[in-house]
Protein backbone atom coordinates (compact mmCIF):
# COMPACT_ATOMS: atom_id res chain seq x y z
CA UNK A 1 0.00 0.00 0.00
CA UNK A 2 1.32 3.50 -0.99
CA UNK A 3 1.64 6.42 1.76
CA UNK A 4 -0.24 8.08 -0.12
CA UNK A 5 -3.45 6.07 -0.20
CA UNK A 6 -3.02 6.02 3.70
CA UNK A 7 -5.30 8.72 5.68
CA UNK A 8 -4.35 9.29 9.30
CA UNK A 9 -7.66 10.11 11.87
CA UNK A 10 -7.34 13.21 13.59
CA UNK A 11 -11.09 14.08 14.16
CA UNK A 12 -14.38 11.17 14.61
CA UNK A 13 -17.46 12.22 14.47
CA UNK A 14 -19.80 9.50 16.43
CA UNK A 15 -23.55 9.20 16.85
CA UNK A 16 -25.21 5.86 16.97
CA UNK A 17 -28.33 4.60 18.74
CA UNK A 18 -26.32 1.05 18.77
CA UNK A 19 -24.02 1.61 21.25
CA UNK A 20 -22.39 -1.93 21.01
CA UNK A 21 -18.84 -1.58 21.71
CA UNK A 22 -18.43 2.26 21.46
CA UNK A 23 -17.48 3.29 24.92
CA UNK A 24 -14.02 0.51 23.90
CA UNK A 25 -13.90 2.25 20.10
CA UNK A 26 -13.96 5.45 21.32
CA UNK A 27 -11.62 4.85 24.00
CA UNK A 28 -9.26 3.22 21.98
CA UNK A 29 -9.25 6.76 19.69
CA UNK A 30 -8.68 8.80 22.26
CA UNK A 31 -5.82 7.35 23.41
CA UNK A 32 -4.16 7.85 19.97
CA UNK A 33 -4.99 11.74 20.24
CA UNK A 34 -8.07 11.60 18.20
CA UNK A 35 -10.53 14.28 18.51
CA UNK A 36 -14.39 13.09 19.08
CA UNK A 37 -16.91 14.87 18.38
CA UNK A 38 -20.38 13.38 19.16
CA UNK A 39 -24.18 13.95 19.51
CA UNK A 40 -26.99 13.81 22.15
CA UNK A 41 -26.90 10.58 24.06
CA UNK A 42 -23.89 9.42 22.36
CA UNK A 43 -22.03 12.49 23.61
CA UNK A 44 -23.69 11.51 27.10
CA UNK A 45 -22.65 7.57 27.08
CA UNK A 46 -19.07 9.07 26.03
CA UNK A 47 -18.28 11.76 29.03
CA UNK A 48 -20.30 9.18 31.65
CA UNK A 49 -17.34 6.77 30.38
CA UNK A 50 -15.00 9.28 31.11
CA UNK A 51 -13.45 9.97 27.39
CA UNK A 52 -13.27 13.54 26.29
CA UNK A 53 -16.24 14.38 23.90
CA UNK A 54 -17.35 17.70 22.12
CA UNK A 55 -20.58 18.12 21.31
CA UNK A 56 -22.03 18.70 17.82
CA UNK A 57 -23.71 21.98 19.33
CA UNK A 58 -20.64 23.34 19.83
CA UNK A 59 -19.37 22.95 16.43
CA UNK A 60 -21.72 24.24 14.54
CA UNK A 61 -22.64 26.68 16.51
CA UNK A 62 -26.54 25.40 16.81
CA UNK A 63 -28.27 23.63 19.63
CA UNK A 64 -30.26 20.48 18.44
CA UNK A 65 -33.83 21.45 17.07
CA UNK A 66 -37.60 20.51 16.04
CA UNK A 67 -37.33 17.69 18.97
CA UNK A 68 -33.80 16.69 18.01
CA UNK A 69 -34.85 16.21 14.23
CA UNK A 70 -31.84 18.72 13.59
CA UNK A 71 -28.51 18.16 14.94
CA UNK A 72 -26.09 17.68 12.33
CA UNK A 73 -27.32 19.06 8.97
CA UNK A 74 -25.15 21.92 8.95
CA UNK A 75 -21.97 22.89 7.03
CA UNK A 76 -19.90 21.92 9.77
CA UNK A 77 -20.68 18.92 9.86
CA UNK A 78 -20.82 18.17 5.92
CA UNK A 79 -18.28 20.46 5.00
CA UNK A 80 -16.23 18.32 6.82
CA UNK A 81 -17.09 15.21 5.92
CA UNK A 82 -17.48 15.75 1.86
CA UNK A 83 -14.23 18.41 1.55
CA UNK A 84 -11.61 16.55 -0.42
CA UNK A 85 -8.19 17.12 0.61
CA UNK A 86 -5.87 17.09 -2.59
CA UNK A 87 -8.33 19.91 -3.94
CA UNK A 88 -6.80 23.19 -2.69
CA UNK A 89 -10.36 24.77 -3.47
CA UNK A 90 -12.30 22.54 -1.14
CA UNK A 91 -8.91 23.04 1.77
CA UNK A 92 -9.40 26.85 1.16
CA UNK A 93 -13.20 26.58 1.87
CA UNK A 94 -13.16 24.76 4.90
CA UNK A 95 -9.76 27.24 6.15
CA UNK A 96 -12.18 30.01 4.70
CA UNK A 97 -15.09 29.11 6.90
CA UNK A 98 -13.58 27.60 9.84
CA UNK A 99 -14.48 24.12 9.25
CA UNK A 100 -12.17 21.16 10.68
CA UNK A 101 -12.03 18.15 8.33
CA UNK A 102 -13.93 14.91 10.15
CA UNK A 103 -11.63 11.93 9.12
CA UNK A 104 -13.90 9.53 10.63
CA UNK A 105 -17.70 8.81 10.89
CA UNK A 106 -19.16 6.34 13.37
CA UNK A 107 -23.21 5.94 12.60
CA UNK A 108 -26.11 3.62 12.56
CA UNK A 109 -29.59 4.53 12.23
CA UNK A 110 -32.70 5.07 14.43
CA UNK A 111 -34.01 1.66 14.77
CA UNK A 112 -37.02 1.55 12.23
CA UNK A 113 -37.33 -1.95 11.66
CA UNK A 114 -37.49 -2.99 15.31
CA UNK A 115 -39.61 0.02 16.09
CA UNK A 116 -42.18 -1.69 13.34
CA UNK A 117 -41.73 -4.59 14.58
CA UNK A 118 -42.79 -4.56 18.24
CA UNK A 119 -46.22 -2.95 16.71
CA UNK A 120 -45.50 0.89 17.28
CA UNK A 121 -47.83 3.15 15.87
CA UNK A 122 -47.74 5.31 12.67
CA UNK A 123 -46.35 8.18 14.52
CA UNK A 124 -43.91 6.81 16.47
CA UNK A 125 -42.45 4.93 13.22
CA UNK A 126 -41.87 8.02 11.62
CA UNK A 127 -39.94 9.44 14.46
CA UNK A 128 -37.99 6.71 14.03
CA UNK A 129 -37.02 6.88 10.16
CA UNK A 130 -34.03 8.91 10.56
CA UNK A 131 -32.84 11.69 8.22
CA UNK A 132 -29.18 12.98 9.47
CA UNK A 133 -27.82 9.91 9.73
CA UNK A 134 -28.32 8.52 6.14
CA UNK A 135 -27.13 11.80 5.01
CA UNK A 136 -24.17 11.35 7.29
CA UNK A 137 -23.05 8.32 6.17
CA UNK A 138 -23.64 9.16 2.49
CA UNK A 139 -21.56 12.03 2.45
CA UNK A 140 -18.88 10.47 4.36
CA UNK A 141 -19.26 7.27 2.19
CA UNK A 142 -19.02 9.60 -0.93
CA UNK A 143 -15.73 10.90 0.67
CA UNK A 144 -14.38 7.35 1.36
CA UNK A 145 -11.00 8.50 -0.69
CA UNK A 146 -10.54 10.56 2.70
CA UNK A 147 -12.91 9.47 5.19
CA UNK A 148 -13.71 6.02 6.93
CA UNK A 149 -17.08 5.45 7.41
CA UNK A 150 -18.19 2.97 10.34
CA UNK A 151 -22.14 1.85 9.86
CA UNK A 152 -21.63 -1.53 12.14
CA UNK A 153 -19.90 -2.32 15.90
CA UNK A 154 -18.84 -5.83 13.79
CA UNK A 155 -16.20 -2.87 12.40
CA UNK A 156 -14.53 -1.27 15.14
CA UNK A 157 -11.73 -3.89 15.18
CA UNK A 158 -10.76 -3.99 11.84
CA UNK A 159 -10.72 -0.23 12.04
CA UNK A 160 -8.42 -0.71 14.86
CA UNK A 161 -5.84 -3.20 13.31
CA UNK A 162 -5.60 -0.71 10.30
CA UNK A 163 -4.79 2.00 12.38
CA UNK A 164 -2.44 0.27 14.61
CA UNK A 165 -1.16 -1.20 11.32
CA UNK A 166 -0.34 2.29 9.86
CA UNK A 167 0.31 4.46 13.08
CA UNK A 168 -2.95 6.12 12.98
CA UNK A 169 -3.85 6.07 9.73
CA UNK A 170 -6.04 3.37 7.32
CA UNK A 171 -5.82 2.54 4.16
CA UNK A 172 -7.84 3.01 0.57
CA UNK A 173 -8.68 -0.79 0.55
CA UNK A 174 -10.73 -0.54 4.01
CA UNK A 175 -12.26 2.67 2.91
CA UNK A 176 -13.72 1.34 -0.15
CA UNK A 177 -15.41 -1.68 1.81
CA UNK A 178 -16.83 0.29 4.32
CA UNK A 179 -18.23 2.81 2.16
CA UNK A 180 -19.79 0.19 0.03
CA UNK A 181 -21.38 -1.34 3.24
CA UNK A 182 -22.59 2.00 3.86
CA UNK A 183 -24.51 2.45 1.16
CA UNK A 184 -25.65 -0.97 1.22
CA UNK A 185 -26.77 0.05 5.07
CA UNK A 186 -28.97 2.87 3.62
CA UNK A 187 -30.37 1.61 0.75
CA UNK A 188 -32.04 -1.32 3.24
CA UNK A 189 -33.00 1.29 5.25
CA UNK A 190 -35.10 3.02 2.50
CA UNK A 191 -35.86 -0.15 1.37
CA UNK A 192 -37.92 -0.92 4.66
CA UNK A 193 -39.38 2.32 5.21
CA UNK A 194 -40.44 1.82 1.66
CA UNK A 195 -42.34 -1.83 2.43
CA UNK A 196 -43.77 0.10 5.73
CA UNK A 197 -45.65 3.00 3.77
CA UNK A 198 -46.46 0.63 0.95
CA UNK A 199 -48.26 -1.64 3.74
CA UNK A 200 -50.00 1.27 5.50
CA UNK A 201 -51.38 2.52 2.04
CA UNK A 202 -52.68 -1.13 1.40
CA UNK A 203 -50.47 -1.11 -1.72
CA UNK A 204 -49.61 -4.78 -2.14
CA UNK A 205 -46.95 -3.91 -5.81
CA UNK A 206 -45.88 -0.77 -5.54
CA UNK A 207 -44.74 0.91 -8.51
CA UNK A 208 -41.04 1.17 -7.52
CA UNK A 209 -40.13 -2.51 -5.70
CA UNK A 210 -37.62 -2.16 -2.88
CA UNK A 211 -35.95 -4.93 -1.73
CA UNK A 212 -32.90 -5.46 1.28
CA UNK A 213 -31.61 -8.27 3.06
CA UNK A 214 -29.18 -9.18 5.43
CA UNK A 215 -26.02 -12.19 4.67
CA UNK A 216 -27.01 -14.55 6.86
CA UNK A 217 -24.65 -17.34 5.43
CA UNK A 218 -22.19 -17.55 2.44
CA UNK A 219 -23.03 -21.03 1.46
CA UNK A 220 -20.29 -23.79 -0.19
CA UNK A 221 -22.07 -23.60 -3.00
CA UNK A 222 -25.65 -23.29 -4.65
CA UNK A 223 -28.02 -26.48 -6.41
CA UNK A 224 -24.92 -27.55 -8.21
CA UNK A 225 -21.55 -27.57 -7.37
CA UNK A 226 -20.83 -25.12 -10.07
CA UNK A 227 -23.16 -22.83 -8.67
CA UNK A 228 -22.04 -19.72 -6.05
CA UNK A 229 -24.93 -19.25 -3.49
CA UNK A 230 -25.29 -17.13 -0.52
CA UNK A 231 -28.48 -17.20 2.32
CA UNK A 232 -30.25 -13.91 3.32
CA UNK A 233 -33.24 -13.13 5.57
CA UNK A 234 -35.69 -10.68 5.57
CA UNK A 235 -37.03 -8.49 8.33
CA UNK A 236 -40.29 -10.92 7.62
CA UNK A 237 -40.99 -12.08 11.51
CA UNK A 238 -42.27 -15.66 10.47
CA UNK A 239 -40.82 -18.63 12.29
CA UNK A 240 -38.82 -21.10 9.93
CA UNK A 241 -35.34 -21.82 8.89
CA UNK A 242 -34.55 -18.18 8.45
CA UNK A 243 -34.83 -17.93 12.35
CA UNK A 244 -34.00 -21.37 13.29
CA UNK A 245 -31.39 -21.89 15.59
CA UNK A 246 -29.24 -24.64 14.21
CA UNK A 247 -27.92 -26.80 17.07
CA UNK A 248 -26.33 -29.93 15.55
CA UNK A 249 -24.51 -30.96 12.54
CA UNK A 250 -22.36 -29.29 9.69
CA UNK A 251 -23.68 -25.80 8.13
CA UNK A 252 -26.57 -26.28 5.46
CA UNK A 253 -26.86 -26.53 2.22
CA UNK A 254 -28.60 -24.51 -0.60
CA UNK A 255 -30.42 -27.65 -1.26
CA UNK A 256 -31.52 -28.18 2.53
CA UNK A 257 -32.64 -24.74 3.36
CA UNK A 258 -34.88 -25.15 0.25
CA UNK A 259 -36.28 -28.49 1.31
CA UNK A 260 -36.42 -27.39 5.08
CA UNK A 261 -38.46 -24.76 4.00
CA UNK A 262 -41.01 -26.83 2.20
CA UNK A 263 -41.04 -29.12 5.25
CA UNK A 264 -41.71 -26.98 7.88
CA UNK A 265 -44.48 -25.25 5.93
CA UNK A 266 -46.32 -28.13 5.01
CA UNK A 267 -46.15 -29.47 8.66
CA UNK A 268 -47.81 -26.04 10.24
CA UNK A 269 -51.02 -26.54 8.24
CA UNK A 270 -52.25 -29.40 10.53
CA UNK A 271 -53.35 -28.56 13.83
CA UNK A 272 -52.77 -32.46 15.49
CA UNK A 273 -49.06 -33.93 16.11
CA UNK A 274 -48.29 -34.17 12.56
CA UNK A 275 -44.99 -34.74 10.60
CA UNK A 276 -43.72 -34.23 6.82
CA UNK A 277 -40.68 -35.94 5.06
CA UNK A 278 -39.32 -34.06 2.31
CA UNK A 279 -37.42 -34.69 -0.79
CA UNK A 280 -36.46 -32.20 -3.50
CA UNK A 281 -38.94 -29.52 -2.16
CA UNK A 282 -41.62 -32.18 -2.88
CA UNK A 283 -43.13 -34.54 0.18
CA UNK A 284 -42.68 -38.21 0.41
CA UNK A 285 -44.52 -38.61 3.57
CA UNK A 286 -47.20 -36.46 5.47
CA UNK A 287 -49.03 -38.20 8.66
CA UNK A 288 -51.02 -36.66 11.56
CA UNK A 289 -51.87 -38.81 14.26
CA UNK A 290 -52.59 -38.59 18.08
CA UNK A 291 -48.74 -38.75 19.28
CA UNK A 292 -45.90 -37.47 17.14
CA UNK A 293 -44.26 -41.47 17.06
CA UNK A 294 -47.51 -42.32 15.22
CA UNK A 295 -47.26 -39.84 12.73
CA UNK A 296 -43.41 -40.51 12.32
CA UNK A 297 -44.06 -44.22 11.39
CA UNK A 298 -47.24 -43.50 8.86
CA UNK A 299 -45.58 -40.53 7.27
CA UNK A 300 -42.36 -43.05 6.29
CA UNK A 301 -44.62 -45.92 5.35
CA UNK A 302 -46.05 -43.84 2.50
CA UNK A 303 -42.43 -43.61 0.67
CA UNK A 304 -39.16 -45.15 2.52
CA UNK A 305 -37.37 -45.38 -0.24
CA UNK A 306 -37.76 -41.69 -0.70
CA UNK A 307 -37.22 -40.92 2.77
CA UNK A 308 -33.82 -41.98 3.07
CA UNK A 309 -31.34 -38.66 2.80
CA UNK A 310 -34.78 -36.62 3.16
CA UNK A 311 -35.92 -33.48 5.55
CA UNK A 312 -37.91 -34.41 8.69
CA UNK A 313 -40.52 -31.74 9.84
CA UNK A 314 -42.42 -31.74 13.39
CA UNK A 315 -45.41 -29.80 14.40
CA UNK A 316 -44.80 -30.36 18.24
CA UNK A 317 -42.12 -30.31 20.84
CA UNK A 318 -39.45 -33.27 19.39
CA UNK A 319 -40.13 -36.29 21.86
CA UNK A 320 -37.29 -38.53 22.66
CA UNK A 321 -39.09 -41.56 21.09
CA UNK A 322 -39.71 -40.49 17.96
CA UNK A 323 -36.39 -39.10 17.62
CA UNK A 324 -34.96 -42.36 18.65
CA UNK A 325 -36.99 -43.46 16.17
CA UNK A 326 -36.00 -40.82 13.45
CA UNK A 327 -32.34 -41.65 14.55
CA UNK A 328 -32.68 -45.43 12.77
CA UNK A 329 -32.59 -43.35 9.59
CA UNK A 330 -30.44 -41.46 7.49
CA UNK A 331 -32.26 -37.77 7.78
CA UNK A 332 -30.21 -34.99 6.56
CA UNK A 333 -32.16 -32.49 8.55
CA UNK A 334 -34.75 -32.41 10.63
CA UNK A 335 -36.72 -29.27 12.29
CA UNK A 336 -39.12 -28.89 15.12
CA UNK A 337 -41.00 -25.91 16.73
CA UNK A 338 -38.62 -27.27 20.36
CA UNK A 339 -36.66 -30.11 21.76
CA UNK A 340 -36.72 -32.08 24.56
CA UNK A 341 -33.44 -33.10 26.28
CA UNK A 342 -34.41 -36.68 25.51
CA UNK A 343 -34.60 -36.36 21.71
CA UNK A 344 -31.74 -34.02 22.00
CA UNK A 345 -29.52 -36.85 23.20
CA UNK A 346 -31.11 -39.19 21.08
CA UNK A 347 -30.16 -37.46 17.79
CA UNK A 348 -26.93 -36.29 18.82
CA UNK A 349 -25.80 -39.55 17.77
CA UNK A 350 -26.28 -38.86 14.00
CA UNK A 351 -23.73 -36.71 14.05
CA UNK A 352 -23.89 -35.71 10.50
CA UNK A 353 -27.43 -34.62 11.48
CA UNK A 354 -28.60 -30.92 11.24
CA UNK A 355 -30.59 -30.26 14.27
CA UNK A 356 -33.06 -27.31 13.99
CA UNK A 357 -35.21 -25.47 16.17
CA UNK A 358 -37.82 -22.89 15.29
CA UNK A 359 -39.35 -21.85 18.40
CA UNK A 360 -42.69 -21.40 16.98
CA UNK A 361 -44.59 -22.55 13.73
CA UNK A 362 -45.76 -20.35 11.28
CA UNK A 363 -49.11 -19.23 10.14
CA UNK A 364 -50.01 -20.89 7.05
CA UNK A 365 -53.24 -18.23 6.70
CA UNK A 366 -51.19 -15.21 7.42
CA UNK A 367 -50.76 -13.41 4.71
CA UNK A 368 -47.38 -12.62 2.99
CA UNK A 369 -44.95 -12.15 -0.13
CA UNK A 370 -43.31 -14.56 -2.27
CA UNK A 371 -40.45 -13.62 -4.94
CA UNK A 372 -38.89 -15.07 -7.50
CA UNK A 373 -36.60 -14.37 -10.31
CA UNK A 374 -36.79 -14.26 -14.10
CA UNK A 375 -34.38 -12.51 -16.76
CA UNK A 376 -34.51 -9.45 -16.19
CA UNK A 377 -37.03 -9.20 -13.51
CA UNK A 378 -38.91 -10.44 -10.70
CA UNK A 379 -42.49 -12.49 -9.79
CA UNK A 380 -44.10 -11.38 -6.78
CA UNK A 381 -47.11 -12.64 -5.25
CA UNK A 382 -48.95 -13.26 -2.38
CA UNK A 383 -48.50 -16.10 -0.34
CA UNK A 384 -50.78 -19.37 -0.71
CA UNK A 385 -52.99 -18.62 2.16
CA UNK A 386 -55.95 -20.22 1.19
CA UNK A 387 -57.34 -22.74 2.99
CA UNK A 388 -60.24 -24.85 2.44
CA UNK A 389 -63.04 -25.79 5.11
CA UNK A 390 -65.80 -28.69 4.69
CA UNK A 391 -68.42 -25.87 4.41
CA UNK A 392 -67.15 -24.21 1.55
CA UNK A 393 -67.17 -28.10 -0.55
CA UNK A 394 -69.43 -28.77 -3.01
CA UNK A 395 -70.79 -32.08 -3.73
CA UNK A 396 -71.04 -32.63 -7.43
CA UNK A 397 -71.73 -36.81 -7.33
CA UNK A 398 -74.62 -38.97 -6.95
CA UNK A 399 -72.87 -39.96 -3.33
CA UNK A 400 -71.73 -37.62 -1.10
CA UNK A 401 -68.23 -38.80 0.81
CA UNK A 402 -68.87 -40.27 4.17
CA UNK A 403 -67.57 -38.17 7.41
CA UNK A 404 -64.06 -40.74 7.40
CA UNK A 405 -63.60 -40.05 3.73
CA UNK A 406 -64.86 -36.00 4.22
CA UNK A 407 -61.68 -35.91 6.64
CA UNK A 408 -59.31 -37.01 4.36
CA UNK A 409 -59.84 -35.47 1.51
CA UNK A 410 -59.03 -32.32 3.16
CA UNK A 411 -56.18 -33.82 4.75
CA UNK A 412 -55.06 -34.79 0.91
CA UNK A 413 -56.28 -31.15 -0.20
CA UNK A 414 -53.78 -29.41 2.36
CA UNK A 415 -51.16 -32.17 1.10
CA UNK A 416 -51.82 -31.28 -2.49
CA UNK A 417 -51.22 -27.18 -1.80
CA UNK A 418 -47.14 -28.13 -1.28
CA UNK A 419 -46.90 -30.62 -4.16
CA UNK A 420 -45.43 -29.55 -7.04
CA UNK A 421 -47.77 -29.68 -10.18
CA UNK A 422 -49.31 -31.84 -11.33
CA UNK A 423 -50.39 -33.18 -7.86
CA UNK A 424 -51.83 -35.90 -6.80
CA UNK A 425 -52.35 -37.20 -3.22
CA UNK A 426 -53.96 -40.35 -2.17
CA UNK A 427 -54.80 -40.30 1.62
CA UNK A 428 -56.40 -42.71 3.91
CA UNK A 429 -56.64 -42.34 7.88
CA UNK A 430 -54.97 -39.28 7.92
CA UNK A 431 -51.39 -39.75 6.16
CA UNK A 432 -50.77 -39.82 2.70
CA UNK A 433 -50.31 -43.65 0.97
CA UNK A 434 -48.90 -42.27 -2.07
CA UNK A 435 -48.11 -39.38 -3.83
CA UNK A 436 -47.65 -38.09 -7.48
CA UNK A 437 -45.30 -34.89 -8.08
CA UNK A 438 -44.55 -32.58 -10.96
CA UNK A 439 -45.83 -34.55 -13.75
CA UNK A 440 -45.96 -32.61 -17.42
CA UNK A 441 -49.33 -34.82 -17.20
CA UNK A 442 -52.09 -35.27 -14.47
CA UNK A 443 -52.85 -38.64 -15.65
CA UNK A 444 -49.19 -39.52 -14.91
CA UNK A 445 -49.10 -38.21 -11.55
CA UNK A 446 -52.25 -40.29 -10.82
CA UNK A 447 -50.53 -43.34 -12.24
CA UNK A 448 -47.08 -42.56 -10.67
CA UNK A 449 -48.71 -42.13 -7.03
CA UNK A 450 -50.29 -45.46 -7.59
CA UNK A 451 -47.62 -47.12 -8.19
CA UNK A 452 -45.80 -45.54 -5.31
CA UNK A 453 -48.57 -46.69 -3.13
CA UNK A 454 -48.13 -50.19 -4.37
CA UNK A 455 -44.77 -49.97 -3.51
CA UNK A 456 -44.54 -49.33 -0.20
CA UNK A 457 -47.53 -51.68 0.27
CA UNK A 458 -45.26 -54.56 -1.04
CA UNK A 459 -42.32 -53.70 0.92
CA UNK A 460 -44.46 -53.44 3.72
CA UNK A 461 -45.58 -56.83 3.40
CA UNK A 462 -49.77 -55.83 2.61
CA UNK A 463 -52.22 -58.03 0.67
CA UNK A 464 -53.18 -55.43 -1.27
CA UNK A 465 -52.11 -51.92 -2.15
CA UNK A 466 -53.05 -48.82 0.30
CA UNK A 467 -54.22 -46.95 -2.50
CA UNK A 468 -57.41 -49.15 -2.19
CA UNK A 469 -59.93 -47.52 -0.11
CA UNK A 470 -57.99 -44.70 -0.28
CA UNK A 471 -58.92 -40.40 -1.36
CA UNK A 472 -57.43 -38.90 -3.91
CA UNK A 473 -56.49 -34.86 -4.04
CA UNK A 474 -55.76 -32.95 -7.35
CA UNK A 475 -54.16 -29.47 -7.05
CA UNK A 476 -55.94 -28.60 -10.00
CA UNK A 477 -58.99 -29.84 -12.15
CA UNK A 478 -58.79 -33.02 -14.24
CA UNK A 479 -58.50 -31.70 -17.83
CA UNK A 480 -60.15 -35.45 -18.90
CA UNK A 481 -61.60 -38.29 -17.03
CA UNK A 482 -58.03 -40.34 -17.61
CA UNK A 483 -56.59 -38.96 -14.40
CA UNK A 484 -59.29 -39.64 -12.39
CA UNK A 485 -60.12 -42.98 -13.76
CA UNK A 486 -56.52 -43.98 -12.93
CA UNK A 487 -56.83 -42.68 -9.82
CA UNK A 488 -60.35 -45.43 -9.24
CA UNK A 489 -58.34 -48.08 -10.77
CA UNK A 490 -55.94 -48.13 -7.98
CA UNK A 491 -58.97 -48.04 -5.50
CA UNK A 492 -59.30 -44.46 -4.37
CA UNK A 493 -63.25 -44.15 -3.14
CA UNK A 494 -63.33 -40.11 -3.08
CA UNK A 495 -61.94 -37.06 -4.86
CA UNK A 496 -61.48 -33.54 -3.94
CA UNK A 497 -60.09 -31.28 -6.63
CA UNK A 498 -61.00 -27.49 -7.87
CA UNK A 499 -63.27 -28.19 -10.58
CA UNK A 500 -63.58 -25.58 -14.06
CA UNK A 501 -63.17 -27.50 -16.83
CA UNK A 502 -65.03 -27.56 -19.91
CA UNK A 503 -64.84 -31.19 -19.42
CA UNK A 504 -66.58 -31.59 -15.64
CA UNK A 505 -69.29 -33.18 -16.66
CA UNK A 506 -67.61 -36.12 -18.43
CA UNK A 507 -65.45 -36.65 -14.91
CA UNK A 508 -68.13 -36.16 -12.89
CA UNK A 509 -70.15 -39.25 -15.16
CA UNK A 510 -67.04 -40.95 -14.54
CA UNK A 511 -66.60 -40.80 -11.00
CA UNK A 512 -70.58 -41.54 -10.76
CA UNK A 513 -70.46 -44.70 -12.90
CA UNK A 514 -67.84 -46.16 -10.59
CA UNK A 515 -69.97 -44.88 -7.36
CA UNK A 516 -67.37 -43.13 -5.72
CA UNK A 517 -67.63 -39.24 -4.14
CA UNK A 518 -66.25 -36.32 -5.45
CA UNK A 519 -65.94 -32.59 -3.83
CA UNK A 520 -65.32 -29.43 -5.86
CA UNK A 521 -63.83 -27.00 -3.87
CA UNK A 522 -63.35 -23.77 -6.32
CA UNK A 523 -59.39 -23.21 -5.28
CA UNK A 524 -56.48 -24.51 -7.19
CA UNK A 525 -53.28 -24.98 -5.37
CA UNK A 526 -51.01 -24.71 -8.51
CA UNK A 527 -46.83 -24.60 -6.90
CA UNK A 528 -43.95 -24.32 -9.43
Amino acid sequence: MSDAQLRPIKRALLTVSDKTGLVAFARALSLRGVEIVSTGGTAKALAEAGIGVRDVAAVTGFPEMLDGRVKTLHPAIHGGLLARRSHAAHRAALEHHGIGAIDLLVANLYPFAATVARGAGFDECIENIDIGGPALIRGAAKNHEDVVVITDPADYAAVLEEIERHDGATGLALRRRLAGLAYARTAAYDAAIAQWFAAERGDTFPSVLALQGTLKQQLRYGENPHQQAAFYVTGERRPGVASAEQVQGKELSFNNLNDTDAAFELVAEFEAPAVAIIKHANPCGVAEAETLGAAYQRALACDPVSAYGGIIAVNRALDGATAEAMAKLFAEVVIAPEITPEAAAALKRRTQLRLLIAGALPDPTAPGMTLRSLAGGYLLQTRDNGRIAAAVLRTVTKRAPTKAELADLLFAFRVAKHVKSNAIVYAKGGATVGIGAGQMSRVDSARIAAWKAEEAGKAAGLAESPAKGSVVASDAFFPFADGLEAAIAAGATAVIQPGGSVRDNDVIAAADKAGIAMVFTGMRHFRH
